[in-house]
């Protein structure tokens, strides 16, 4: 799914949660350049496809501040340029809020809420925006993680890299087999688990039927993690950590964590 996708789901979300009339939004493109192309509710089509510069505009201002800001009426306000009062006219625009979606130190998107009247947008309204940039973020860092995942893995096959086991390109395959699960389990991004799933061999007949948190936990035992640090990663209690490497000890007819480590990889079940 790309950006624009992300961000028009987020102002869908946005215009509705909000009531406000137009929830629209864009792209940071090249040198901090917005191009507002996602647009929810109604609007009149007057700022469809414009470009504001670097530091411009309610816009270029949020993204060289790295901050949301709110305007109770546009036109009027000292605290930006006017370089667009033109298409915000020609809209009806008048109170605005803004605010930046900045994955790392990169600002990669917009968004705007406003009305056609000067009356005050209050806190809720800016914690609404607040909290969806801050969602596009952590989507924006997965799919950017995904990618780069992705990218490596391909490399990695092409290669030939992986052949051969015990060796330290191996080693690598199983720490982001495990970091894959992890990362997936933290966000609840299945595309994640499905590249994991690509590192390993298809369990072999009679394998044992683990669940998915059986194999999370064992996964993690297998880079020699503790039981804290699994339960840190995973967002498990302690116990509950115990209860599912028992459980998949058990299900491997193993009596340590290194015996089941073992035979969950003779089995297929781990890289």
């Amino acid at each position: 799914m790309n950006d624009q996708t992300h961000i028009q789901r987020t102002l869908d979300r946005l215009q509705k949660v909000t009531g406000l009339p137009l929830a629209f939004g864009g792209g940071v493109h090249g040198t901090a350049r917005v191009r507002l192309s996602e647009f929810a509710g109604s609007n009149r089509g007057a700022l469809r496809g414009v470009v504001l510069g670097p530091g411009l505009g309610l816009g270029g201002r949020v993204v060289s501040l790295r901050r949301p800001m709110i305007l109770h009426d546009y036109v009027r306000s000292p605290g930006i340029s006017h370089d667009y009062d033109r298409y915000i006219t020609a809209e009806g625009l008048r109170a605005m809020v803004a605010a930046p979606v900045v994955v790392g130190r990169t600002a990669r998107a917009v968004l705007y809420g406003s009305t056609r009247s000067a009356e005050p947008l209050g806190e809720r309204i800016l914690q609404s925006f607040v909290d969806a940039a801050r969602d596009l973020e952590q989507r924006f860092a997965v799919e950017d993680e995904l990618a780069r995942r992705m990218a490596q893995l391909e490399q990695e096959t092409r290669a030939e890299r992986v052949s051969i086991p015990g060796t330290s390109q191996w080693e690598r395959v199983r720490q982001t087999y495990a970091e894959l699960r992890v990362l997936s389990r933290q966000t609840g991004d299945e595309r994640l688990r499905a590249l994991a799933d690509r590192l390993a061999a298809p369990p072999g007949d009679g394998a044992p039927r683990l669940s998915e948190r059986e194999l999370d936990v064992l996964t993690c035992v297998a880079l020699g993690w503790t039981n804290a640090q699994i339960a840190a990663d995973l967002g498990l209690g302690g116990e509950t950590v115990k209860s599912y490497l028992r459980s998949a000890m058990r299900k491997l007819r193993c009596h340590t964590r290194l015996e089941a480590v073992v035979a969950a990889r003779r089995h297929g079940l781990l890289p």
